[in-house]
C-alpha cells in the first residue's frame, strides 16, 4: 500500500500488455478519469459514487445505494489492487492517488468520436490535398498574378490549424479533462 502523504511516486515503465489490460475496462477507465478530475487524489467512497453515476447516465444523488455498493466493492476489491500492482496509482485508509506511471497511459487514449474520422487519416488527405496543389501551381493552372509566396503559405496556413485544432481536441479527449470520461463526451 502506498503512503497518504506521497502525492506522486517515480514513474515506472508499463509493457503494452499491463496498458491494454489496465484499459480494457471500463470501470477502470471511469475511475482514472475521476481520480484525474480530483487533483489526481480521491476518497474511494466519492470515486465509487461518480463511476457509479456515469455507469448509470445519472447525476450522483440519483444513484442507488446498490448502485453505489456494487460499484464501491469491485474497486475495493478488483480494480484498484490491478491499478496499485501496476504501479498506475497508491491506495491506503480510503484514499487513491495516483503515481507518475498513469500519464504512460495517455498516449493510448486517442479517442476518436463517432462522427469523425481518424488523425492519421486527416493528416493523409491533408497531405493529397496540398500535394494537388502543388502540381497544379506547377503546371501552371492558376493565373500567374498570384504571388508565388501564396500557395506555400495556404499549405502551411491549412497544417498550423489543423495541427492547433488537434492538439486541442487531443487535450479535451484525455483522461481528466472533461467532466465526463471522453468515451461519454459524444
Amino acid at each position: 500500500m502506498g503512503q497518504v502523504g506521497v502525492s506522486r511516486t517515480e514513474e515506472r515503465q508499463l509493457s503494452r500488455d499491463d496498458v491494454y489490460d489496465i484499459l480494457s475496462n471500463q470501470r477502470r477507465r471511469y475511475a482514472l478519469h475521476a481520480i484525474k478530475q480530483e487533483n489526481e487524489r480521491a476518497e474511494l467512497s466519492d470515486l465509487a459514487e461518480q463511476v457509479a453515476a456515469w455507469e448509470n447516465d445519472k447525476c450522483i444523488q440519483e444513484i442507488t445505494s446498490t448502485e453505489r455498493h456494487r460499484v464501491y466493492t469491485s474497486m475495493q476489491q478488483t480494480h484498484l489492487p490491478t491499478l496499485e500492482r501496476a504501479g498506475v496509482i497508491t491506495h491506503d485508509n480510503g484514499t487513491v492517488t495516483l503515481t507518475d506511471t498513469a500519464d504512460s497511459l495517455d498516449v493510448y487514449l486517442d479517442i476518436v468520436p463517432g462522427d469523425s474520422i481518424p488523425w492519421a487519416e486527416y493528416y493523409l488527405g491533408l497531405a493529397a490535398v496540398s500535394l494537388a496543389l502543388v502540381v497544379a501551381v506547377w503546371v501552371g493552372v492558376f493565373p500567374s498574378s498570384i504571388p508565388s509566396l501564396v500557395w506555400p503559405s495556404v499549405i502551411t496556413s491549412l497544417f498550423l490549424v489543423s495541427a492547433a485544432y488537434h492538439v486541442k481536441e487531443t487535450r479535451r479527449l484525455q483522461l481528466g479533462a472533461a467532466d465526463k470520461p471522453p468515451e461519454l463526451l459524444e
